[in-house]
């Protein structure tokens, strides 16, 4: 992945890797997923604009939040959190089998 598009505080990184299990190199590939989905964060958009990228990474799909400066996505935070896997499956159409199979 070309980090030069990408930008994060290197002690947050640290923090979210003990917290969450994920390092901001890792979260970035979620962007790289050609169906990952982009959200707004509407929520911590007071300053700048926030987004969210869902996208799946080798170790399953993640949440990135993230804002983009300068032309560059600075990743804020990342998770294996299930509310944004629940949108990437939504819109992925990807349905759980209730079958037993």
């Amino acid at each position: 992945m070309n980090e030069a598009g990408f930008d994060w505080d290197l002690k947050k990184d640290e923090l979210n890797k003990k917290k969450h299990k994920i390092s901001f190199y890792e979260a970035q590939y979620a962007f790289a997923d050609p169906d990952r989905v982009i959200l707004e964060d509407v929520r911590h958009s007071e300053n700048e604009k926030r987004y969210f990228c869902v996208g799946k990474t080798r170790d399953g799909i993640v949440t990135v939040r993230f804002t983009y400066r300068n032309n560059v996505i600075r990743i804020i935070g990342a998770g294996y959190w299930r509310k944004g896997r629940r949108h990437y499956e939504e819109e992925n159409k990807i349905h759980k089998r209730t079958d037993g199979i």
